[in-house]
């Protein structure tokens, strides 16, 4: 009895690394360019024909699970070859379902066990606050600063719902998203500012718990509390 979940568990792991697998393979059969710049990338995908978006998506799926490939050159290219609408829709398409694959493999590996151990915080309990999570998750897909697959897989192990999650990443990726498909290659970040940004948020997120316990009967208190189902 108690080896069917880590049955599941690695059963599960071991699917998705076959798939990621299958999908580098495929595209480097295909001639993916070890280069990722846009223009290298865009270039590959038009020699695709009608397929490029289909090999669009399994790209952008492959650099959020695995992690270290970056996802902007990949939108980037999305808008050189599709179009500034056209591009971002198949880029967050793709990084959408990459981000789902990563938060259920966080929540089978890990979810459970997380729970346990720390079931009193507001963050992992069952009990937390899914609009305070839903914020989070927001507020981290609006800045580039922070790895679209780290956030993924953080997510998969708190109480967030699976539909919060996917609402909160596919507004949140959608502005700068469609920048760089708007912008292509000729688009370049800010570092200072993301730099910033992301400095602000991070202590915002870190310092919300500790004002909404100090004052948990203040209207942004009651707010944060309120998991009423929609």
């Amino acid at each position: 009895m108690n080896q069917s979940p880590w049955l599941f568990r690695l059963s599960f792991l071991a699917i998705v690394a076959l798939l990621m697998a299958g999908i580098w393979l495929l595209l480097r059969q295909l001639g993916m360019p070890a280069s990722l710049a846009p223009s290298a990338l865009s270039d590959w995908l038009v020699s695709q024909g009608p397929l490029g978006p289909l090999f669009l998506v399994l790209m952008m799926i492959l650099a959020v699970v695995v992690g270290p490939i970056p996802t902007l050159p990949i939108s980037a290219a999305a808008g050189l070859v599709y179009g500034m609408f056209t591009g971002t829709a198949i880029a967050v398409a793709g990084a959408l379902a990459g981000s789902l694959i990563a938060f259920y493999l966080a929540r089978v590996l890990g979810r459970e066990a997380i729970q346990r151990k720390l079931d009193h915080n507001p963050v992992f309990s069952a009990r937390g606050s899914q609009r305070f999570l839903f914020i989070a998750v927001l507020l981290t897909r609006l800045i580039p600063l922070f790895s679209f697959a780290l956030i993924s897989y953080a997510a998969g192990v708190t109480a967030i719902h699976v539909w919060r999650y996917a609402l909160a990443t596919a507004v949140g990726m959608l502005p700068m998203t469609f920048v760089f498909a708007g912008l292509g290659h000729s688009f370049e970040l800010n570092p200072v500012l993301t730099v910033v940004a992301g400095a602000t948020i991070l202590v915002v997120m870190s310092t919300l718990p500790l004002y909404l316990r100090r004052r948990p009967h203040s209207r942004l208190a009651r707010w944060m509390q309120l998991d009423g189902q929609i």
